[in-house]
């Protein structure tokens, strides 16, 4: 089993419960929690500064604002760093976003090792979900239809924001800002640059422009 974890969720007591049961469950040696992503972060590259990296990172996704300044504002940017940072962690999201192309998309792109979604049943998931990964198998909720057809290329509400201010004549790095700006999240130019460049494959476009013509032709913006 894994001996040093690390959790990153929002809320002061729920972290404290899904810690405790963890624990408890699977006897982990090292379990650290942290509310913010930042910290979380920071966790992460000292204890792999230090030769002394964590195994495993189990995040949400969305963390509410509040009065502390904060350079990584969600999950996803979190989880971005983290691969960056130490590619060979295992990663599970926990979290109530239920949309299969959001889901798909972190195992596609980030390269997640599992996906729990919160409710009724959250915690006995996430327990199979922390055995699944550490044998190296992949875990997703058992409610969770991620089976989109292939032929059919879903644009969920980020995508449509991207699309809308380069439509307006924005590059990708000024869309950033902007996100940044009016507190939209994920926002980091990377996370962006790869959901174009995904739609660019998906739609054998050449570039934004020839992107938007055939997405506009097929009346999906």
């Amino acid at each position: 089993m894994f001996n040093k974890i690390l959790l990153s969720e929002d809320f002061q007591g729920e972290n404290y419960g899904i810690a405790e049961t963890l624990k408890e469950k699977l006897a982990i040696e090292e379990l650290q929690s942290e509310l913010y992503c930042d910290k979380a972060f920071t966790r992460l590259k000292v204890a792999f500064k230090n030769n002394d990296a964590y195994e495993l990172l189990i995040t949400d996704l969305f963390f509410e604002e509040d009065h502390v300044d904060r350079k990584l504002t969600s999950g996803f940017e979190l989880i971005t760093a983290a691969r960056t940072l130490q590619p060979s962690l295992k990663i599970i999201v926990h979290s109530m976003e239920n949309n299969p192309i959001q889901i798909n998309t972190l195992f596609k792109e980030q390269k997640i090792n599992g996906y729990v979604c919160k409710g009724r049943n959250g915690m006995v998931e996430l327990v199979s979900a922390i055995n699944e990964v550490y044998h190296n198998r992949t875990y997703v909720s058992p409610q969770l239809n991620l089976n989109v057809p292939h032929n059919v290329v879903e644009l969920d509400d980020f995508d449509r924001a991207i699309l809308k201010e380069l439509a307006n004549g924005l590059t990708k790095k000024e869309v950033s800002r902007k996100f940044k700006k009016e507190k939209i999240t994920p926002n980091s130019e990377s996370t962006i640059d790869k959901r174009i460049s995904r739609l660019y494959d998906e739609y054998e476009a050449k570039n934004t422009t020839n992107l938007l013509f055939k997405l506009a032709k097929e009346g999906r913006i």
